[in-house]
């Protein structure tokens, strides 16, 4: 058996269905899982997510007897300004994966940092200003449930690609419940140093995810990339104070997680 600490994510195994890429992780050995939820990347949990819906995934996952320590997912550009429609329509994904992690006993929802694209909406500021509000109003909806919110807060792809953007983000979030999730690869790929991410954001830190990177490419295997695996978890086990003793890794293999087609709407 897999130390208990250290998870798989489903998005390795997109390529098969759920039942599958749940007995396959379950034959490998591990107990626990980080459900992917990424419309384009991953369609274990289905976009239009309604209450049958939500029932047959949580299905599925109770009778693979493995744990769920987070469900990885996406609920549109958190950069991008509303109208009522997509207000409501926004809202009602929420809702939908907050009743799926408490059907499957997940311990957090995690959300991006922004759109798949570098470029701002509007103004760098105007967009973190947004993200981070957005960030936080899901976080205060998923305390009522029961679950933790957090965030990935440096991803390649995405609008907090750096660490500089991701420090400006969790600058903003400091009084809020959101914490962050540590991804290897978007550090490295970024050009980033992990253990400097640890030192910034030790304190925020809840859930990191092991993949391998280059400059410029997340989508390796471990062993495969240029990632200090061994610097970076040390830094982490340094960080006594930061890093909870039921905070856990999750090992993810190379996945599409370059940009995505748009968001379907929720009918």
């Amino acid at each position: 058996m897999i130390h208990t600490r250290l998870g798989c994510s489903t998005i390795s195994f997109r390529h098969l269905d759920l039942d599958a890429a749940l007995a396959t992780i379950t034959d490998l050995g591990f107990a626990e899982i980080d459900l992917g939820a990424l419309p384009g990347v991953c369609d274990h949990v289905p976009y239009v997510l309604d209450a049958a819906a939500v029932d047959a995934v949580a299905a599925a996952v109770q009778g693979s007897g493995l744990r769920v320590r987070s469900i990885n997912g996406d609920i549109g550009d958190l950069n991008e300004p509303l109208d009522r429609r997509s207000r409501t329509a926004r809202d009602r994904h929420l809702d939908a994966l907050l009743a799926l992690a408490v059907a499957t006993g997940s311990r957090a929802l995690v959300l991006p940092c922004g759109a798949l694209d570098h470029t701002p909406r509007r103004s760098l500021g105007a967009d973190l200003d947004l993200v981070a509000a957005e960030l936080d109003l899901a976080a205060d909806t998923a305390n009522r449930h029961g679950v933790e919110l957090w965030s990935e807060s440096l991803h390649y792809h995405r609008l907090c690609w750096n660490l500089e953007r991701a420090q400006r983000l969790t600058d903003r979030l400091a009084a809020s419940r959101v914490r962050v999730v540590m991804d290897f690869s978007h550090i490295v790929a970024s050009g980033g140093d992990p253990v400097e991410f640890v030192g910034r954001f030790g304190d925020h830190i809840a859930h990191v995810h092991i993949r391998d990177a280059v400059p410029g490419n997340i989508n390796l295997s471990v062993g495969n990339g240029q990632v200090d695996f061994a610097r970076g978890l040390k830094a982490l086990a340094d960080a006594t104070t930061a890093i909870s003793p039921s905070s856990c890794r999750t090992a993810q293999s190379p996945t599409a997680s370059g940009p995505r087609p748009p968001l379907a709407p929720l009918n």
